[in-house]
């Protein structure tokens, strides 16, 4: 039932959202040099590789100084960029990972290779799902940027404190997977957005 509910969301969001991509896509390319999206690789379900579609929020070449993003005005960070990541207008591509069944509306985040090396135990289990758009973790976490600015050793922080408390959460969704709970997070994410 989640499947078919994601095809039919994802297929209908892309649809809708189409214009707004292209508009978004040529403020990008005037923005700043480089491409219009950003495709991470990310661990998803039985552990295997796949391909995240971002739009493009940082200056090409960002991610060799770091994977993690600290702070609203990382100097790296565009622009637009800015903007896309507050109103989280980057996420949008990945609907078609959605579409392409690598991802769900809802999930766990998936994560780079070298933070899913930490996992440990209990952990491990959100490897068994599909990873998804959003989830409890991303709706609790959504300034992690700004948190992550606040410490003197950002990594340090994000690996010992803010991964392991958004895995507990991801725990929310993963023991029961249930269409409610799948709406139910889907209108919390849209209603933090527009908060």
């Amino acid at each position: 039932m989640i499947r078919i509910a994601d095809i039919i969301f994802s297929l209908l969001g892309i649809i809708i959202i189409l214009p707004l991509l292209i508009l978004i896509g040529v403020w990008i390319k005037i923005d700043s040099k480089g491409p219009i999206l950003f495709n991470q690789q990310r661990v998803g379900r039985w552990s295997r590789d796949f391909y995240l579609h971002k739009l493009r929020t940082m200056k090409v070449d960002s991610e060799s100084k770091g994977q993690l993003t600290v702070g609203g005005r990382d100097p790296r960070i565009t622009s637009i960029g800015y903007y896309l990541r507050k109103f989280k207008l980057d996420e949008l591509p990945q609907l078609f990972n959605v579409l392409k069944g690598e991802m769900s509306l809802v999930g766990p985040r998936p994560e780079v290779r070298r933070y899913v090396e930490y996992y440990q135990g209990e952990q491990l289990k959100v490897l068994n799902v599909k990873p998804g758009v959003t989830d409890y973790a991303s709706i609790s976490y959504s300034n992690e940027n700004d948190l992550l600015s606040t410490s003197d050793n950002p990594e340090k922080t994000y690996i010992e404190e803010v991964m392991p408390a958004k895995l507990e959460l991801n725990k929310k969704f993963i023991e029961n997977p249930t269409i409610g709970n799948y709406l139910k997070v889907i209108l919390l994410t849209v209603s933090k957005i527009i908060r």
